[in-house]
């Protein structure tokens, strides 16, 4: 029983504490030859270690340039289509889905880019951890996870408290690209984004980025072709 009383003493003192919760689920999925070996191949050559201190941006790429991340680059299709039409931009993809990895990893050695690595971590560690404030001229979340189901909704990357990491990170002027085919969550994040103070929408209160400038990636042409609309925002960092 005195065992029992001092383990509780025990747990009290120091309470476990309570579980992040995440906006994704790790899907095994699997893997082409091509995806495979792409990871077994080039991992060391273009994926950027996770690691508390920020990263050396300069020991990244050849060049300092303006540097855009993108949260999520699933398949990394539009991803890799953006560095290769902007040689003079660097960029990071941030992304846990392993077979994505691969893909994007082939990709860049097919056509030999120096401008794009990858992350293959938690987005909000690394967003945390591994940028200084102010050095990101601009980030992308192109069709996170929707979360549709209420219940779910807490799971949604698009929340005020990681904006507001975000905001941080970014440069004075820095720009903030959404995009989703779920209407709710497109509303939502509107709602987020305009809700606060150091953001504004660079198409007016209210509006969504009817003309919104990037690639069009597989899954989005997979959701045109069920009928889903796609909304876009675009949103700037208040210089103070």
């Amino acid at each position: 029983m005195a065992s029992s009383k001092s383990d509780n003493s025990k747990n009290l003192e120091n309470p476990p504490k309570p579980r992040p919760i995440r906006s994704y689920v790790i899907r095994s999925g699997r893997f082409t030859d091509s995806q495979r070996k792409a990871i077994d191949d080039y991992w060391d050559d273009y994926v950027v270690a996770y690691s508390p201190p920020p990263f050396a941006l300069g020991s990244l790429f050849p060049a300092g340039s303006e540097l855009v991340v993108e949260i999520g680059f699933g398949m990394g299709d539009s991803l890799l289509e953006m560095a290769r039409q902007n040689p003079e931009a660097n960029f990071i993809g941030i992304e846990v889905h392993r077979p994505g990895v691969g893909k994007l990893l082939h990709g860049i050695k097919a056509h030999e880019l120096s401008n794009l690595r990858v992350v293959c971590h938690d987005a909000t560690e690394v967003m945390q951890n591994c940028f200084a404030n102010e050095s990101i001229d601009k980030i992308l979340i192109l069709f996170p996870d929707p979360w549709p189901k209420k219940r779910h909704n807490k799971r949604r990357l698009v929340q005020t408290e990681f904006i507001e990491l975000l905001i941080c990170k970014l440069k004075c002027g820095g720009l903030l690209h959404l995009a989703t085919d779920w209407e709710a969550y497109a509303e939502h994040m509107l709602t987020v984004l305009e809700g606060i103070d150091r953001l504004e929408n660079r198409n007016g209160p209210g509006h969504f980025w009817e003309q919104a400038i990037r690639p069009t990636s597989k899954f989005e042409q997979r959701a045109k072709r069920l009928g889903h609309g796609v909304w876009d925002l675009l949103f700037g960092k208040k210089c103070q």
